[in-house]
């Protein structure tokens, strides 16, 4: 059985008596207050400013407030889930101060290193012995002294101006920038040291509309709009938990889905009623659940509980209900004909249709175009291309393979990096994209399966790109499709004899790594050219390619790979 949640249509205030209207205010501010009361008064007993009760929270927040013991259960509950939402978000926090610390640390290495290699052509120039490394973009072409960027070269015709004009400018600006790095890291050791040692609380209504206020313009214009949406923000909601020996799974909230009326008890102790409230997408399962429980003669054993939610959208309601609805009792989990690959990507999903051994059927990209629109055009975008995956799905009666992905992290690790990565990294909705495919195909009775993502677009690069004449996204997904079916991606044999000896009969995910790692430098397009059928064993590294496929950079790669000791 799994929870949903069903939206109500727009109940309008203007429709309604001015005292249901009152009443169901007066009853979201009295619940929030509660559930805020409830938070603080941990945080205070946790960090040491105010003693621990002698009774518990909940009997604190009924005498307190006046409340039943239904509006207190629910108070109660919100609370704590909030607190417990908040040491998972400490921990990913963490987590991420930690990677966000690696990439400083490695910036800092580099740095330093390029710092030295100045400060040897300083001294060296010192001694009028100028001298360079042969890696360093600065060289000495004749009497000329030239330094090579990624774009242009610049030429200093004299030692003089070489030395003063860009040495020492060089040795100034990266010796800040070293100090910069050093405040950086030190900044974000103290944070997550408060972290790791402090406790945290909860800013009801957002902070990110808190700091609105004073940062939006269309809130610093008019500070009453700030004001009312700051008060719906903090008080608008209220959820009150289902109880299953209720007559109709709750003892606040009544559903009649004959008349469709909806009545719960205020606090205050009024009974407030609304008319026509319907759900456009849930009517049936709404009202099943409320029918059966009405008929359960033993609840407390076979009855279920039915949640129910006011949320105050300042000229309207709008109601939830929440349900337990049984699973979709004809999903297709059966392998035997097959699975579909999926391999996310930021602007496009890969598809491959793999048969029951494995092999490649059809492969296919299913793409949209996110720059520069907003979340919910985003949204809206990926949902119109998951219906057609999903649909696929179905028409072959086959379940679907996905990457079981944590991008939190990536999106943090690689602060200095490429710049477009970054970018695209950050625009990577891949949450969106799982939750929107689960969603669908539970539906049309579609069953997911998750599998690890480690190296399935190194193998299907250098296994499956040239065989198939597929994108290196698409043999990830034939990859991705192969895995969930228990297919192990092993080394071609070709490639066993260029195994480095302390790799040799290690986990073949091990030795993928081994060779993504020493071939990370060579370019996608590239691996169409790789030479690996009709060869049962490789000599050297060069031989993996073509000579014309590679470039002068890539063949001095590949020859630095020959010194390494491997075990033919």
């Amino acid at each position: 059985m799994t929870i949903k949640a069903y939206f109500s249509n727009r109940v309008y205030k203007n429709v309604n008596t001015k005292a249901s209207v009152e009443d169901t205010q007066h009853t979201l501010f009295v619940f929030n207050q509660a559930k805020q009361y409830r938070v603080q008064r941990e945080v205070r007993e946790k960090r040491g400013s105010k003693e621990k009760g002698k009774s518990s929270i909940h009997q604190q927040v009924k005498a307190k407030f006046g409340l039943t013991d239904y509006y207190v259960n629910s108070a109660v509950q919100e609370g704590k889930a909030l607190l417990s939402a908040q040491q998972e978000l400490k921990k990913m926090y963490i987590s991420n101060k930690e990677e966000q610390m690696k990439s400083v640390k490695k910036k800092i290495k580099s740095t330093k290193s390029r710092l030295t290699v100045l400060n040897k052509i300083k001294n060296s120039f010192i001694k009028e012995k100028p001298n360079f490394n042969k890696t360093s973009p600065e060289q000495q072409k004749g009497n000329f002294f030239v330094v090579k960027f990624k774009t242009k070269t610049d030429l200093y015709y004299n030692a003089y101006d070489f030395e003063h004009l860009y040495i020492d400018n060089q040795i100034k600006h990266i010796t800040s920038r070293l100090g910069r790095l050093a405040f950086k890291l030190d900044r974000f050791e103290k944070q997550t040291e408060s972290l790791e040692n402090g406790v945290k609380s909860v800013c009801f209504g957002s902070k990110k509309l808190a700091k609105a206020r004073t940062t939006t313009e269309k809130y610093q214009n008019n500070p009453a709009l700030w004001k009312r949406d700051w008060y719906l923000a903090r008080y608008g909601k209220m959820t009150i938990s289902g109880r299953k020996d209720a007559k109709s799974g709750n003892f606040v909230f009544h559903y009649n889905p004959d008349t469709n009326q909806l009545t719960f008890k205020a606090i205050n102790g009024n009974v407030v009623t609304f008319d026509n409230v319907v759900f456009p997408y849930g009517q049936e399962n709404v009202e099943n659940a409320i029918h059966t429980q009405l008929g359960l003669k033993n609840k407390k054993h076979f009855g279920k509980p039915i949640g129910w939610s006011i949320e105050d959208h300042g000229e309207y309601f709008v109601f939830k209900c929440l349900v337990d609805v049984p699973p979709n009792p004809y999903v297709n989990y059966s392998k035997l004909g097959g699975i579909i690959g999926v391999d996310s990507n930021v602007d496009h999903l890969a598809i491959s249709n793999v048969n029951s051994i494995g092999q490649l059927i059809d492969s296919f990209v299913l793409k949209f175009d996110i720059e520069g629109k907003t979340s919910g055009q985003v949204s809206k975008l990926i949902e119109a291309e998951i219906i057609t995956l999903v649909d696929y799905a179905a028409k072959h009666k086959k379940p679907i393979a996905i990457e079981k992905l944590n991008t939190t992290k990536s999106k943090v690790k690689n602060t200095y990096g490429n710049k477009k990565a970054n970018r695209r990294m950050s625009q990577f909705a891949y949450n969106k994209i799982v939750m929107a495919i689960k969603s669908r195909a539970d539906k049309v009775g579609v069953e997911i399966y998750e599998v690890n993502p480690a190296y399935t677009s190194q193998i299907g690069k250098m296994k499956y790109m040239k065989r198939f004449g597929i994108s290196i996204h698409e043999s990830a997904s034939y990859t991705i499709a192969r895995r969930a079916m228990g297919f192990k991606e092993k080394l071609p044999p070709a490639l066993h004899s260029l195994v480095p000896e302390q790799k040799q009969g290690l986990h073949h995910w091990a030795q993928w790594r081994s060779f993504s790692s020493c071939l990370s430098f060579v370019r996608v397009h590239v691996f169409y050219k790789i030479e690996l059928s009709g060869q049962s064993r490789l000599s050297s590294w060069s031989s993996l390619f073509s000579q014309r496929a590679t470039s002068d950079f890539e063949r001095i790669g590949l020859s630095r790979l020959e010194s390494r000791k491997s075990k033919a």
